[in-house]
Order: C-alpha cells, then sequence, then structure tokens
C-alpha cells in the first residue's frame, strides 16, 4: 500500500498524537517537579531535541535496521498497528498512577526523550511511514510538524493545565486514543493484508 503525497497531513497528524504530548503534562510535570522553571524548560527542550533524533534516525534508516534484524515490513505494519491500538487503550483508559513522585537526579534521554515521548509505537510508525510513501523526506517533514508542537505544548505544560484543568487533558488524550485506535486498526490491516499476499501470493485488490 503506497501512500500518496497527499497522505502529509495524515502522516504528520498520527505521529503528534502518537507522541501525545498532551497526555504526558501530568507526566513531565511530576517527574520535574524539584527543578526550577527555568531548568524545567532546559530539559524539557533538550529532551525533546533528542526524540527528535531518534525519530529522524528510524525514519531514514529503519529499512536498513530491518534488513539486518531480517524482518520484513508487513510484520512490522501489523507489531506496529496492535502497538498503536494498546497504546490508544492506554490514551483511553489511563491507569491512575501516583504523579507526585519525581526525579531524584537530572533525566538523560531516559526516560523522558525515550520511551515517554519516543517509544516503540512513534518508532515503528515513522518506519512504517518511511517505507511505504517511499519517502523519508516527507516523513521527516511530518515528524517535525508533530514534533514542532508537541515541544511547545510540553514547554507550556504548566498554563496548559491550569487552563484546562485535569479533566480537560484527560478528554483532549482520549479524544487522540480514539484516532490512534482507528490508525492503528488500519495499519494492521493493511499489514495482514501484505502478509497473504507475500506468502500466498494472492492478488489484492
Amino acid at each position: 500500500m503506497k501512500l500518496s503525497a497527499e497522505s502529509f497531513p495524515t502522516v504528520a497528524f498520527t505521529i503528534f498524537f502518537v507522541l501525545n504530548a498532551t497526555g504526558q503534562i501530568p507526566l513531565f510535570l511530576a517527574l520535574l517537579a524539584r527543578f526550577n522553571q527555568k531548568k524545567q524548560l532546559k530539559i524539557i527542550t533538550r529532551e525533546l531535541t533528542v526524540a527528535l533524533v531518534i525519530l529522524l534516525l528510524f525514519t531514514f534508516f529503519g529499512d536498513w535496521i530491518l534488513k539486518v534484524l531480517g524482518i520484513s515490513q508487513p510484520i512490522i505494519a501489523v507489531a506496529g498497528g496492535i502497538l498503536l491500538f494498546l497504546i490508544s487503550l492506554m490514551m483511553i483508559f489511563p491507569k491512575q498512577e501516583n504523579t507526585r513522585e519525581h526525579l531524584t537526579q537530572e533525566p538523560m534521554i531516559v526516560p523522558l526523550a525515550m520511551p515517554v515521548i519516543t517509544g516503540p509505537g512513534a518508532i515503528t510508525t515513522v518506519m512504517t511511514y518511511a517505507h511505504d510513501t517511499g519517502k523519508p523526506l516527507m516523513v521527516a517533514a511530518a515528524v517535525f510538524c508533530a514534533w514542532l508542537p508537541s515541544l511547545i505544548i510540553l514547554l507550556m505544560g504548566s498554563y496548559i493545565k491550569n487552563l484546562l484543568g485535569e479533566r480537560g487533558l484527560v478528554a483532549i488524550e482520549r479524544l487522540g486514543g480514539m484516532l490512534v485506535c482507528l490508525i492503528g486498526i488500519n495499519m494492521c490491516t493493511s499489514g495482514i493484508l501484505r502478509l497473504v499476499q507475500e506468502f500466498y501470493n494472492i492478488a489484492i485488490p
């Protein structure tokens, strides 16, 4: 299934919802509670920059990584769809966690950049889109377009939380979860169809 250039907004919106910056606001605020405002902004900017680099690496070198590991693209599509579906369930039905805990040391890559922002779902999503479109530069642009508002949202996390409140954040996260669920099911279904076509040589319209 080759995606057309007109799919750029779809790719960008999908990556944005998978990154789930709005849903991560309470976690970021809780983990960085011991740092002052200036330090928090510095950490968020650095961790989001690392996350962007990771996503771009998998966008451009994802196919090569798959070849080295001997994993076919349809398998990645199915696995990515399942991951997105599971992520959507966590977004729609979030667990009640104790957000009063905070980091005792300044975070470096783990856990904020990875896996909080660039988890398996985000990585698999960019790899799948880069392969399906055959245009990694377009997907890279979509990654940046999804990353930039995510950075802004997290930098303004405390203000957004005060404005929307806990219920508002949960409502937005659940709406994004519904969209991610639909995207995940579509990705998984497409992967299954390609598996059938690949292993049984069946023409699929």
